[in-house]
């Protein structure tokens, strides 16, 4: 049985989320993993973390019911074979995902040891990074352990699994960007539900009623936000002088502003959309704000336009505000990044609110094919209506790019939400 969101959007219950997520995890094992490996040119990848301050990557290579007490040590080793040999040192079951290497009566360090010796790599993937904090999961203790276990020549091979990490961590597989694009209609339904009168009263309802709203609706069908949940109200000069500095409710003639998104089978969403509380006699909003919202939209066109495999995210970010600003787009602005199993990261940064021109680091990363990324943007336009006073239009889309071009998941919005 599914759970109802709004609309035709379903959530499914969590014994069914689980069995999905575990047989999209073996098949990630079964296709993904050899081809990150050899792709980044490692022959060994050891992942090691503790019970309740798990590793960032080992957290998505485990099935949905696990238990991982205490220590928590992975190993994949590339034998030039079909496949990986995946080896799990602790008692955790990983279902048939991973071969046990668990000796109750011996030290997991020097089973990892023997096991290491015994294959004898020559790169060995350790998660740490300066760049990349889902890539930075190896604690400093345990680090130390590790290579204390490995001895010197050993750990004179390892080096940050950084690249690989994020191979693994950005790359979706085809069937996961259809469960992505459930993801999205889930996370489109929720914002509807909020931009309606199910859930705004006008001079009753507040910004922060509608973020509680918001917050308990995931909850309630079990669906963790991806960050806490922001809600704007957007008024005319005019009307914050009627209704004065201290008025919190919503109103009719307010425009309203989400930056809200949810979790769902491990993917992560992001979006920003925006919605009109119609006045007595409106059947639309104004249409200043509906200029603007297109000219957003022509910067969706231009910015997604720009993107490009083997182009890091400052690159992508020049050429998409250089070809904006040609096109006459009114202040354009981009900070978008990539998105899947976490919110930030691991993929190309493409700007920052507050830096338009190179994000070191961060922004040096490449986009590949098979990645997803935020579409987030702005725009700040005059609005006759409101006596021109200048308000930036703000928008936000999950996007993906494949060999087929790119694709808004679950479309966009082009108009407003009307209340």
């Amino acid at each position: 049985m599914a759970f109802p969101v709004c609309g035709d959007a379903t959530v499914l219950p969590l014994h069914e989320r689980a069995r999905v997520v575990n047989e999209v995890l073996a098949r990630r094992f079964e296709r993904l993993l050899p081809s990150v490996m050899r792709e980044t040119g490692f022959d060994m990848w050891i992942l090691v973390c503790n019970e309740d301050n798990h590793d960032p990557v080992w957290r998505t290579m485990v099935p949905w019911q696990c238990w991982a007490p205490i220590l928590q040590i992975v190993v994949f080793h590339d034998a030039g074979g079909e496949g990986i040999d995946r080896i799990n040192i602790s008692r955790t079951d990983t279902m048939g995902l991973m071969a046990s290497a668990w000796e109750p009566e011996t030290d997991a360090w020097d089973v990892l040891a023997r096991i290491v010796r015994e294959r004898n790599p020559r790169r060995i993937g350790i998660n740490e990074s300066d760049t990349i904090w889902a890539a930075d999961g190896l604690t400093a203790t345990l680090k130390n352990r590790l290579l204390d276990a490995l001895g010197p020549e050993l750990a004179s091979r390892t080096e940050s699994a950084e690249p690989m990490s994020i191979r693994w961590l950005e790359t979706r597989l085809p069937e996961e960007l259809e469960l992505y694009t459930q993801a999205c209609a889930i996370a489109h339904s929720l914002i509807r539900e909020c931009f309606s009168r199910r859930a705004i009263t006008p001079g009753v309802t507040t910004i922060e009623d509608l973020r509680w709203h918001y917050w308990q609706r995931g909850a309630e069908m079990g669906l963790p936000v991806s960050f806490p949940p922001f809600f704007l109200r957007i008024r005319s000069n005019a009307m914050q002088e009627r209704w004065g500095p201290d008025d919190k409710a919503i109103r009719a003639g307010d425009v309203l502003h989400c930056d809200v998104g949810v979790e769902y089978l491990r993917l992560t969403t992001d979006h920003q959309e925006l919605a009109y509380v119609l006045q007595p006699g409106e059947t639309q909003a104004p249409q200043g704000f509906r200029d603007g919202m297109a000219q957003a939209n022509r910067l969706q066109n231009v910015f997604t336009g720009t993107w490009q495999a083997g182009l890091t995210g400052n690159e992508i970010l020049a050429r998409a505000l250089a070809a904006a600003r040609a096109a006459g787009i009114p202040n354009p602005r981009i900070y978008s990044h990539s998105l899947g199993h976490y919110l930030h990261e691991p993929g190309p940064l493409m700007g920052l609110p507050w830096e338009q021109v190179c994000c070191p680091g961060r922004g040096d990363v490449v986009m590949h094919y098979d990645t997803v990324y935020t579409v987030e943007l702005s725009v700040t336009v005059p609005i006759p209506e409101w006596g021109s006073q200048e308000v930036r239009v703000m928008l936000e889309q999950d996007a993906a790019i494949t060999r087929k071009g790119v694709r808004f998941l679950d479309g966009r919005q082009t108009a407003f939400h009307l209340i």
